[in-house]
């Protein structure tokens, strides 16, 4: 803060689809900004021109590889008083974008954040899954090793609460092949293609049948919805059972303490009572 002087950080959602879901005060906002922090400029150029606004404010570019060395070039412009726009290639900036260093430093700072709320990608995947949507998760994007997916997932396959996923086309099949593993064949998940695009698609079904499906390969932007656990264990409480699921895990790539955790989760049992079946021959 400068003189008393401070500045506004807008978070600025964009459509996830079509131009024209986008919220009426983004035209505003962008005409307004002192500085607009852009994801990818190009995207922003076509944007301001589909929404016929003019940018007076400087552009500059704040994506993952370089948001370490942006954000405190623009706190000192916050701090100066200027107006911050800062927008995403889609939807609402820091949900899986960047965004959160900035926020982060601006709180911080006592600098006013503030949001132009728009298009989500995680509310619209939800909302039309078909699954349960009074409580959920939101996961983001899974890990790309695949011991270190199976080992996200396993944190979770005893969770309740529906679970929504981002991926990248070309993993799309790999992570729900994990999914399938680590949550059960028959669990019933959705996945979202293109939202509110021209090819929009939304394939809706048990794991084991939407692997079959993305088999032949996906395109597009898409992001998974998967129901959470009934409430009941999906792992048998039986020492032979409980030894398998471990091993399973182990063989997936999983150490043996976090897959002990994560059966332990399953199973509805303690740790220590799992570990102890896992150990008794040792």
């Amino acid at each position: 803060m400068i003189d008393g002087v401070s500045g506004v950080l807008v978070l600025a959602g964009t459509p996830i689809g079509q131009v024209a879901d986008a919220p009426p005060r983004l035209a505003a906002e962008l005409a307004a900004a002192d500085v607009v922090a852009a994801e990818d400029t190009r995207r922003l150029r076509r944007l301001v021109g589909d929404l016929g606004v003019e940018v007076t404010g400087r552009v500059v570019s704040y994506f993952e590889g370089n948001e370490v060395a942006r954000t405190p070039g623009l706190l000192e412009a916050l701090q100066a008083g200027e107006r911050v726009v800062l927008v995403t290639d889609a939807g609402m900036p820091s949900v899986s974008d960047p965004g959160y260093r900035l926020v982060a430093a601006a709180v911080q700072a006592g600098i006013r954040v503030t949001a132009v709320p728009g298009p989500s990608a995680v509310l619209t995947a939800l909302a039309v899954s078909g699954l349960p949507v009074d409580r959920f998760c939101f996961e983001g994007f899974l890990p790309r090793k695949p011991g270190e997916r199976a080992r996200r997932l396993a944190e979770v396959a005893g969770e309740t609460r529906t679970l929504v996923y981002f991926e990248a086309p070309h993993r799309t099949l790999a992570a729900l092949e994990a999914m399938r593993d680590a949550f059960g064949a028959d669990r019933s998940a959705a996945v979202c293609r293109e939202l509110t695009k021209t090819h929009e698609e939304v394939r809706r079904g048990p794991l084991a049948d939407l692997v079959a499906w993305a088999a032949d390969g996906i395109r597009g932007e898409v992001t998974i919805v998967v129901a959470g656990a009934s409430g009941g264990p999906d792992v048998a409480g039986d020492p032979e059972s409980l030894r398998a699921a471990v091993a399973e895990l182990e063989e997936e790539g999983m150490r043996r303490k976090e897959a002990i955790a994560a059966v332990a989760v399953r199973a509805g049992l303690p740790k220590r009572e799992v570990y102890q079946v896992v150990h008794i021959d040792d």
